[in-house]
């Protein structure tokens, strides 16, 4: 690992941990030339899985994008940052465990929505409305009425 101080390609390990969501490993450094600490992650590298969109484009899964939804869904919702990046990280996971290469960004949809809906049902609401394009109240009120029946 190069030593973000003096460049020296050698450092040694003085202590890892865990991240706090357990997904990564915190590594302090000490550089063997100049001694100077500096702290690295390491991470599993995730498979590239592509997204297949309504109108069958495929791009590759991009995180932020759920991040982005969630938060203009959450926006002045009494919701922390740390619930939010928690959904997006249960989704990629759940993604991930299907182990396919392709996904559709329903499929995608859907999963967030199943875990929006257990955080906060103004912010559920929000969300679906703009993935599921409600069309008319008809639409609109049939979606409350079976979130209200569940």
């Amino acid at each position: 690992m190069r030593c973000i101080y003096c460049n020296h390609t050698e450092s040694k390990v003085v202590d890892s941990r865990p991240t706090e969501d357990g997904m990564a490993i915190r590594r302090r450094r000490e550089c063997t030339q100049c001694g100077k600490r500096f702290t690295t992650y390491e991470k599993i590298e995730n498979p590239m899985v592509m997204v297949v969109k309504k109108d069958g484009r495929r791009e590759p899964f991009d995180g932020q994008k759920i991040k982005n939804g969630l938060m203009r869904a959450c926006e002045k919702r009494p919701i922390p940052m740390t619930d939010i990046d928690r959904i997006v990280a249960e989704v990629e996971k759940m993604m991930y465990n299907t182990l396919d290469q392709e996904i559709t960004s329903a499929q995608i949809g859907e999963m967030v929505m199943m875990k929006l809906k257990d955080l906060d049902q103004v912010a559920y609401v929000r969300f679906a409305s703009v993935y599921r394009q409600f069309r008319d109240l008809n639409t609109f009120i049939a979606e409350l009425n079976q979130l209200l029946d569940s």
